[in-house]
């Protein structure tokens, strides 16, 4: 069974392609490109180099969200679009769970972090020693909160995602349990982990046809946030005069 995987979701662009219990192969780039640029350049480098057909593949396993609101949609698009084109099903993978799934074997908690500004992560809390167990779904929250759960659990813990560089600080200052970070090789998205927890999910009978696909943002992007601010700013006002 092959899996087409792509993940758009932050500043990591990455494709894969997953058959069965093998990587294929991978093209992951973590520079400052956009995503429009660099995504279907690289799906069509990595087909070329692997002479992969894409007509072969069972279903596209997709990074859905949370994440960049322009990657996701772009990502929505390309995906869309390749479903469309190849009639194959498309399998929406969390994006903490395909970070999570990065550190399959790893003792302890998993805890992607996503920087969602404000202080705020995008995050969930796995286990993936020997199964992978989603022990608190992905969600948006104040660092702070995270971390108060956290010690409340009690057990070793393993941060990833593009939120470490950024919360560092406060992780190591309020965190009163074990941690650590993974290590470079694992700590960004990889559309490897996507496509293979997308072959399980797809084998569940989780894919969906491309139409139906949408991302999971999550929450509002800052621009619907701002106009609904200035919205009830102005009602206020309204309401006072």
């Amino acid at each position: 069974m092959k899996i087409l995987g792509v993940d758009s979701s932050g500043l990591v662009a990455s494709v894969a392609l997953v058959e069965d219990d093998i990587l294929v192969a991978e093209f992951t780039m973590n520079y400052k490109k956009t995503h429009s640029e660099t995504l279907l350049p690289m799906l069509d480098e990595m087909c070329k180099m692997a002479s992969i057909d894409l007509g072969t593949i069972d279903a596209i396993a997709i990074a859905a969200g949370p994440g960049s609101f322009t990657g996701l949609r772009i990502g929505a698009a390309t995906v869309k679009g390749l479903g469309l084109a190849l009639d194959k099903p498309v399998v929406a993978v969390p994006t903490c769970e395909g970070l999570a799934f990065n550190l399959w074997g790893n003792s302890g908690f998993v805890c992607p972090i996503m920087d969602a500004r404000r202080n705020q992560v995008y995050t969930g809390i796995y286990l993936a020693q020997d199964r992978f167990e989603v022990v608190m779904d992905q969600d948006a929250m104040d660092i702070h909160e995270l971390i108060e759960i956290l010690n409340d659990k009690w057990s070793e813990v393993t941060f990833l995602g593009d939120g470490v560089p950024v919360f560092s600080e406060i992780i190591e200052e309020e965190l009163r349990v074990p941690f650590r970070y993974a290590p470079a090789h694992m700590n960004r998205q990889r559309a490897a982990s996507v496509a293979a927890l997308g072959l399980k999910y797809y084998k569940e009978g989780k894919a969906v046809l491309s139409d139906d696909f949408n991302p999971d943002y999550l929450r509002k992007s800052q621009a619907e946030r701002e106009r609904e601010e200035k919205y009830l700013a102005g009602d206020t006002v309204k309401k006072a005069d």
